[in-house]
């Protein structure tokens, strides 16, 4: 996996002061993506075992909130494969931390009704999920007024509510 920026304070990309991992790779192309150059899952560097490193230092402070995965596309099958053994070391390590996720991808039916079913590493990523933004970002839905998204079509989700309840549960 590469990944094409790392933040290690942004306050850009999910509630209080964060780190966010920008990945390469997105087969959504999406028209107007703010990113495009992430498109390519060559693009940037390499996804090492000293980036998680640097990842989980920036969130040691106790005013870092949490951990954010967009790109890209994080749910790209390379891209989980590569960001589950940061999120497995960051539970561990800072387990009170929250990780917000953007994917072009809709929740409950492409992550839960195929990807979980195809790949077990879905499954995996998802349990260590606390927000997941899904939905390709939309030009002619865009409005610069959502908190957190670009889209009007785009949803901020509380994954663990919506695992338990069997439903989409929004959180705002």
């Amino acid at each position: 996996m590469n990944y094409c920026e790392l933040k290690l304070n942004d306050v850009a990309n999910g509630p209080g002061v964060r780190v966010s991992l920008f990945v390469s790779g997105c087969t959504h192309r999406c028209k107007g993506c703010f990113n495009e150059e992430s498109w390519d899952f060559n693009a940037g560097k390499e996804f090492t075992r000293e980036t998680i490193k640097t990842i989980l230092e920036a969130l040691a402070p106790p005013y870092v909130t949490g951990l954010t995965l967009l790109g890209g596309e994080p749910f790209e099958r390379v891209n989980q494969l590569g960001l589950l053994p940061l999120l497995r070391e960051m539970k561990k390590v800072c387990p009170n931390k929250d990780v917000w996720c953007f994917t072009g991808y809709l929740f409950d039916e492409d992550i839960l009704g195929r990807m979980c079913k195809e790949w077990e590493e879905t499954e995996e990523m998802l349990g260590m999920i606390d927000v997941l933004v899904d939905g390709e970002f939309v030009q002619e839905k865009r409005n610069l007024m959502l908190k957190f998204k670009g889209s009007e079509n785009q949803r901020t989700i509380d994954v663990k509510r919506s695992l338990q309840e069997g439903k989409v549960v929004l959180l705002f």
